[in-house]
């Protein structure tokens, strides 16, 4: 099939970008959405064009690198998939695609389709490590945890921080990223010494970073590839305050 791409260019930060206009012939139907830039980037090499910058890795929906916004949609069309996980037989001979990077101040573009999502690590570093003894792999029954725990915990740690939820948010919240965080150690009793300064010190750094507040859209749901409910927001949320009130209390009733 033929396809008429509309692809975000941009040589760096500071550069201005446009989308430029592309006709792609051939497009095989058994083709993954980033096998199809590929071959565009193939027909541009051979006529002495720069190809297009787009970030992968696994191509197999785990690390979470491919992140474009597929006309207007983070990821693309399909529910629970990401970019390099799309098939171009979901599109029809003659279709036009937009193809842009993820929006949003606290990911600059640093070059065409390939964002700074290093804001992320810094949130994730901002909450710390657990402080359990390290070692030889504890007794499986020795803590006991109920099953529908630690389900939910493993649902949060799905999250692969591909920052899908950012770029769809019209606020460029990170809330759903860190409440998938903070709910993955939170829900567990491992992590519940640190759970409060965890809680508050990656929402600080959100803050810092430039990420939005909720204002409960829950477009994030919507477009996140691994279906991350926002219910882990109403945890967050409430693990934040908790900590707050424990903190007031801690301090003979004056806050900080």
């Amino acid at each position: 099939m033929n396809l008429t791409l509309r692809v975000w260019r941009q040589r760096g930060p500071k550069e201005p970008g446009a989308l430029v206009t592309y006709r792609l012939p051939d497009v095989s139907h058994h083709m993954s959405f980033l096998e199809m830039l590929d071959t565009l980037n193939q027909h541009l090499v051979e006529k002495g064009e720069e190809p297009v910058a787009f970030e992968h890795d696994c191509r197999e929906g785990i690390c979470g690198c491919c992140g474009v916004v597929i006309d207007g949609v983070a990821h693309g069309p399909r529910k629970g998939t990401t970019a390099c996980q799309l098939h171009m037989r979901f599109y029809d001979d003659g279709d036009t695609i937009v193809i842009e990077p993820w929006r949003a101040a606290a990911f600059p573009v640093l070059r065409d389709l390939i964002v700074d999502r290093s804001a992320f690590d810094r949130i994730v570093e901002a909450g710390g490590f657990i402080s359990v003894r390290t070692g030889s792999a504890p007794e499986a029954n020795a803590t006991l945890i109920p099953k529908d725990t630690l389900e939910r915990s493993m649902d949060a740690a799905e999250c692969i921080g591909c920052g899908a939820c950012v770029a769809a948010c019209p606020n460029a919240s990170a809330t759903l990223f860190i409440s998938a965080k903070v709910a993955h150690l939170g829900l567990l009793p491992q992590g519940r010494p640190e759970a409060a300064e965890r809680v508050r010190r990656m929402f600080e750094q959100a803050g810092k970073e430039g990420f939005g507040y909720c204002s409960n859209y829950r477009e994030c749901e919507a477009v996140c590839p691994k279906r991350i409910s926002v219910n882990f927001i109403a945890f967050a949320n409430r693990e934040f305050h908790r900590g707050a009130l424990t903190r007031v209390e801690g301090t003979g009733g004056k806050a900080g």
